[in-house]
């Protein structure tokens, strides 16, 4: 197989702290050099929290600002993926860093439950949050925690919702919600297929220990993979990761044992449909 592997790389999420692993990067400046090591690593897109000092969640468009400007001037090509994931804020302050035009924004269609709580991603919530994505010319990844968001987003893309093919991410592993379990790995692959086409891309992400079982997963079936530290702070039960990069470099070895060559940020923007760095921004000065 010779289809170039996408790795996207989580390097902070809402959860992680630094008592649970030093190298979480909390500051902008801690996130923009954590990215810029998993660049040089090899991963192509990151997706971006961002945190308040006293290390809780932030919805701050300002910080996300700083970031994205760090990120694109350390890392010029890299494809920038902001979460409007609900611990960040509520409503529609989850969505207040749009208008910053990243290439690509994380969108959940439907509600789970979470360990300790239920993940509410309401109707009119999804349809404000995909209306300023098409606003923004925003690519969505949908993070697929159940089967329905799967055909929650072929409904969506039906009615024009969505810009292009959706790039579905089946995330695993999350206590309470949908478990690791291969057969319904491969059904999300047959789904995705049936509904939106047999080269549609997608991707996997394993929470905790799972984070190694879904990265191999998905490149030995073709699809590409999440790690990092918002996931899983872990290389194994004995050893904490000591970077985002260590985690993108043990997937970049999955992809060799595979024969599957790692994608460049240009490859990854050909497969995702996105433009390129000079496109955005005379789209932005025009």
């Amino acid at each position: 197989m010779t289809k170039p592997c996408i790795i996207c790389v989580a390097i902070t999420g809402s959860l992680p702290t630094k008592a649970n692993n030093p190298a979480v990067p909390i500051t902008v400046s801690e996130q923009v050099e954590s990215t810029h090591e998993a660049f040089e690593a090899g991963a192509t897109i990151v997706h971006a929290h961002v945190r308040n000092d006293d290390e809780t969640p932030s919805s701050d468009p300002e910080k996300f600002a700083a970031l994205k400007e760090g990120i694109e001037r350390h890392c010029p090509g890299m494809i920038i993926q902001f979460s409007t994931g609900g611990r960040s804020g509520a409503g529609q302050t989850r969505g207040g860093m749009l208008p910053l035009r990243p290439d690509m924004a994380s969108l959940s269609v439907g509600s789970n439950n979470f360990p300790t709580r239920v993940y509410e991603n309401p109707p009119d919530l999804v349809d404000w949050l995909a209306r300023e994505m098409l606003l923004h010319e925003i690519k969505p990844e949908i993070e697929a925690f159940d089967l329905s968001h799967i055909l929650k987003a072929k409904d969506m893309a039906d009615k024009g919702q969505l810009a292009g093919t959706p790039y579905i991410q089946f995330v695993m592993g999350v206590k309470n919600a949908m478990p690791v379990d291969r057969d319904v790995f491969d059904y999300y692959i047959h789904a995705v297929r049936r509904l939106f086409g047999e080269e549609t891309p997608w991707c996997a992400a394993g929470i905790g220990a799972n984070q190694l079982r879904l990265n191999e997963w998905a490149v030995a079936a073709g699809g590409h993979a999440r790690t990092g530290l918002e996931d899983n702070v872990r290389l194994d039960r004995d050893r904490l990761a000591p970077s985002n990069a260590a985690l993108v470099r043990r997937v970049v070895d999955i992809c060799d044992s595979n024969n599957r060559p790692v994608a460049r940020w240009q490859e990854a923007r050909r497969i995702l449909g996105l433009r390129l760095p000079e496109q955005t921004n005379k789209g932005q000065a025009a």
